[in-house]
Protein backbone atom coordinates (compact mmCIF):
# COMPACT_ATOMS: atom_id res chain seq x y z
CA UNK A 1 0.00 0.00 0.00
CA UNK A 2 2.64 2.58 0.83
CA UNK A 3 5.01 1.57 -2.76
CA UNK A 4 1.71 2.84 -4.07
CA UNK A 5 0.95 5.90 -1.98
CA UNK A 6 4.97 6.83 -2.32
CA UNK A 7 4.58 6.58 -6.28
CA UNK A 8 1.57 8.87 -6.02
CA UNK A 9 3.89 11.52 -4.58
CA UNK A 10 6.29 11.77 -7.37
CA UNK A 11 6.19 15.17 -9.04
CA UNK A 12 5.05 15.67 -12.93
CA UNK A 13 7.83 14.40 -15.50
CA UNK A 14 7.12 13.41 -18.96
CA UNK A 15 10.99 11.32 -18.84
CA UNK A 16 9.01 9.35 -16.24
CA UNK A 17 4.98 9.66 -16.16
CA UNK A 18 2.51 7.65 -13.58
CA UNK A 19 0.16 5.59 -15.44
CA UNK A 20 -2.57 3.85 -13.40
CA UNK A 21 -4.07 1.03 -15.21
CA UNK A 22 -7.29 -1.17 -14.74
CA UNK A 23 -9.92 -3.37 -16.60
CA UNK A 24 -13.15 -4.15 -16.67
CA UNK A 25 -15.61 -5.66 -19.03
CA UNK A 26 -19.64 -4.13 -20.39
CA UNK A 27 -22.09 -6.67 -21.65
CA UNK A 28 -23.56 -5.85 -24.99
CA UNK A 29 -27.47 -4.95 -24.64
CA UNK A 30 -29.66 -4.30 -27.65
CA UNK A 31 -33.14 -3.07 -27.19
CA UNK A 32 -35.55 -5.42 -28.23
CA UNK A 33 -38.73 -2.86 -28.09
CA UNK A 34 -38.51 0.98 -28.51
CA UNK A 35 -38.69 2.83 -25.21
CA UNK A 36 -42.00 4.86 -25.14
CA UNK A 37 -41.23 8.80 -24.84
CA UNK A 38 -41.25 10.49 -21.33
CA UNK A 39 -43.01 13.51 -20.35
CA UNK A 40 -41.55 16.26 -18.06
CA UNK A 41 -40.09 15.04 -14.67
CA UNK A 42 -40.67 11.00 -15.64
CA UNK A 43 -38.05 9.07 -15.67
CA UNK A 44 -36.64 7.02 -18.23
CA UNK A 45 -38.29 3.24 -18.88
CA UNK A 46 -36.62 0.43 -20.61
CA UNK A 47 -38.49 -2.75 -21.52
CA UNK A 48 -37.12 -5.79 -19.04
CA UNK A 49 -36.76 -7.80 -22.29
CA UNK A 50 -33.84 -6.99 -24.47
CA UNK A 51 -31.08 -9.04 -26.44
CA UNK A 52 -27.50 -10.01 -25.35
CA UNK A 53 -24.63 -9.94 -27.72
CA UNK A 54 -21.85 -11.03 -25.74
CA UNK A 55 -19.10 -9.13 -23.49
CA UNK A 56 -16.92 -6.29 -24.53
CA UNK A 57 -13.22 -5.41 -22.39
CA UNK A 58 -12.39 -2.27 -21.70
CA UNK A 59 -8.13 -1.21 -20.56
CA UNK A 60 -8.31 2.11 -19.55
CA UNK A 61 -5.07 3.90 -18.88
CA UNK A 62 -4.72 7.75 -17.53
CA UNK A 63 -2.02 9.50 -16.16
CA UNK A 64 -3.72 11.54 -12.82
CA UNK A 65 -1.60 14.79 -12.81
CA UNK A 66 -2.04 15.41 -16.10
CA UNK A 67 -5.84 14.67 -16.67
CA UNK A 68 -4.81 12.57 -20.01
CA UNK A 69 -7.26 9.03 -20.16
CA UNK A 70 -7.51 6.32 -22.81
CA UNK A 71 -9.87 3.06 -23.10
CA UNK A 72 -9.19 0.62 -25.82
CA UNK A 73 -12.09 -1.97 -26.09
CA UNK A 74 -11.03 -5.10 -26.81
CA UNK A 75 -13.57 -8.87 -27.80
CA UNK A 76 -11.10 -10.36 -25.02
CA UNK A 77 -9.25 -10.23 -22.25
CA UNK A 78 -6.18 -12.59 -22.43
CA UNK A 79 -2.20 -11.83 -21.96
CA UNK A 80 -2.02 -11.18 -25.44
CA UNK A 81 -4.71 -8.47 -25.13
CA UNK A 82 -2.95 -7.46 -22.54
CA UNK A 83 0.61 -7.03 -23.93
CA UNK A 84 -0.74 -5.32 -27.00
CA UNK A 85 -2.48 -3.15 -25.21
CA UNK A 86 1.10 -1.98 -23.22
CA UNK A 87 3.26 -2.07 -26.23
CA UNK A 88 0.52 0.53 -27.71
CA UNK A 89 1.02 2.79 -24.16
CA UNK A 90 4.48 2.37 -24.67
CA UNK A 91 5.25 2.95 -28.69
CA UNK A 92 2.55 5.03 -29.84
CA UNK A 93 1.25 7.03 -26.61
CA UNK A 94 4.41 7.57 -24.52
CA UNK A 95 7.21 7.08 -27.36
CA UNK A 96 9.66 9.53 -25.65
CA UNK A 97 9.57 8.54 -22.12
CA UNK A 98 12.27 6.71 -20.24
CA UNK A 99 10.85 4.69 -18.28
CA UNK A 100 7.06 4.27 -17.48
CA UNK A 101 5.54 3.89 -13.86
CA UNK A 102 2.40 1.52 -14.02
CA UNK A 103 0.01 0.84 -11.08
CA UNK A 104 -2.70 -1.55 -11.54
CA UNK A 105 -3.76 -4.81 -9.67
CA UNK A 106 -2.27 -8.61 -9.39
CA UNK A 107 -4.52 -9.81 -11.75
CA UNK A 108 -2.62 -12.65 -13.41
CA UNK A 109 -1.94 -11.53 -16.81
CA UNK A 110 -0.79 -7.99 -15.75
CA UNK A 111 2.88 -8.59 -15.87
CA UNK A 112 6.13 -9.32 -18.10
CA UNK A 113 5.15 -12.65 -18.48
CA UNK A 114 2.42 -11.93 -20.66
CA UNK A 115 4.80 -10.33 -22.84
CA UNK A 116 6.51 -13.32 -23.45
CA UNK A 117 3.95 -15.26 -24.25
CA UNK A 118 2.45 -12.29 -27.09
CA UNK A 119 5.91 -11.48 -28.80
CA UNK A 120 9.54 -12.88 -29.36
CA UNK A 121 12.00 -13.09 -26.73
CA UNK A 122 13.89 -9.43 -27.75
CA UNK A 123 10.47 -7.46 -28.34
CA UNK A 124 8.77 -8.95 -25.22
CA UNK A 125 12.33 -8.07 -23.08
CA UNK A 126 12.46 -4.32 -24.65
CA UNK A 127 9.15 -4.10 -23.46
CA UNK A 128 9.59 -5.11 -19.71
CA UNK A 129 12.36 -2.63 -19.57
CA UNK A 130 10.04 0.08 -20.62
CA UNK A 131 7.71 -0.21 -17.66
CA UNK A 132 8.04 -0.26 -13.67
CA UNK A 133 5.05 -1.77 -12.21
CA UNK A 134 3.72 -1.15 -8.81
CA UNK A 135 0.85 -3.44 -7.59
CA UNK A 136 -2.08 -2.62 -5.34
CA UNK A 137 -2.43 -5.43 -2.49
CA UNK A 138 -4.77 -7.79 -2.25
CA UNK A 139 -8.38 -6.24 -1.61
CA UNK A 140 -6.39 -3.02 -1.84
CA UNK A 141 -7.01 -2.15 -5.86
CA UNK A 142 -9.76 1.15 -4.54
CA UNK A 143 -5.61 2.34 -4.36
CA UNK A 144 -5.83 2.31 -8.25
CA UNK A 145 -6.81 5.87 -9.57
CA UNK A 146 -8.05 4.16 -12.43
CA UNK A 147 -10.83 2.70 -10.73
CA UNK A 148 -11.82 6.45 -10.07
CA UNK A 149 -12.05 7.20 -14.31
CA UNK A 150 -14.16 3.81 -14.19
CA UNK A 151 -16.41 5.25 -12.08
CA UNK A 152 -16.92 7.90 -13.78
CA UNK A 153 -17.25 6.88 -16.77
CA UNK A 154 -19.73 4.59 -16.38
CA UNK A 155 -21.96 7.19 -14.73
CA UNK A 156 -21.50 9.63 -17.54
CA UNK A 157 -21.34 6.97 -21.04
CA UNK A 158 -22.15 3.08 -19.66
CA UNK A 159 -25.13 3.06 -17.64
CA UNK A 160 -27.75 2.51 -21.02
CA UNK A 161 -28.33 -0.99 -23.06
CA UNK A 162 -25.25 -0.73 -25.89
CA UNK A 163 -25.56 -3.69 -28.08
CA UNK A 164 -22.93 -3.23 -30.80
CA UNK A 165 -18.83 -2.75 -29.97
CA UNK A 166 -18.53 -0.56 -32.52
CA UNK A 167 -21.10 2.04 -31.17
CA UNK A 168 -19.34 1.52 -27.77
CA UNK A 169 -16.00 2.37 -29.53
CA UNK A 170 -17.71 5.49 -30.63
CA UNK A 171 -19.42 6.50 -26.95
CA UNK A 172 -16.11 5.76 -24.96
CA UNK A 173 -14.05 7.97 -27.75
CA UNK A 174 -16.86 11.14 -27.49
CA UNK A 175 -16.36 10.56 -23.79
CA UNK A 176 -12.92 10.45 -23.75
CA UNK A 177 -12.10 12.95 -26.03
CA UNK A 178 -14.32 15.49 -24.06
CA UNK A 179 -12.78 14.51 -20.61
CA UNK A 180 -9.39 15.01 -22.23
CA UNK A 181 -10.03 18.09 -23.69
CA UNK A 182 -10.59 19.52 -20.16
CA UNK A 183 -7.90 17.76 -18.70
CA UNK A 184 -10.13 16.24 -16.00
CA UNK A 185 -7.55 15.79 -13.12
CA UNK A 186 -7.66 13.53 -9.44
CA UNK A 187 -7.25 15.24 -7.24
CA UNK A 188 -5.84 12.09 -4.54
CA UNK A 189 -5.98 13.26 -0.87
CA UNK A 190 -4.70 9.89 0.99
CA UNK A 191 -1.37 9.89 1.94
CA UNK A 192 1.08 7.65 3.61
CA UNK A 193 0.18 9.45 7.16
CA UNK A 194 -3.23 8.97 6.73
CA UNK A 195 -2.51 5.30 5.83
CA UNK A 196 -0.48 5.30 9.32
CA UNK A 197 -3.36 6.31 11.19
CA UNK A 198 -6.70 5.54 9.51
CA UNK A 199 -5.55 1.93 8.86
CA UNK A 200 -4.11 1.46 11.96
CA UNK A 201 -4.87 -2.17 12.29
CA UNK A 202 -3.59 -3.31 8.96
CA UNK A 203 0.09 -2.46 10.52
CA UNK A 204 1.67 -5.54 12.25
CA UNK A 205 2.17 -4.65 15.97
CA UNK A 206 6.08 -4.60 17.21
CA UNK A 207 6.29 -5.76 20.56
CA UNK A 208 9.18 -4.26 22.74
Amino acid sequence: MEDVLTVYQRPPDAAYPVVCMDETSKQLVEETRISLPVGPGQPRREDYEYERHGVANLFLFCEPLTGWREVRVTERRTRTDWAEAMRDLSDRLYPTAERITVVLDNLNTHGPASFYEAFAPDEARRLAERFEFHYTPKHGSWLNMAEIEFSVLSRQCLDRRIGEVGLLRREIEAWQQKRNAVSKTIDWQFTTIDARIKLKRLYPVIKA
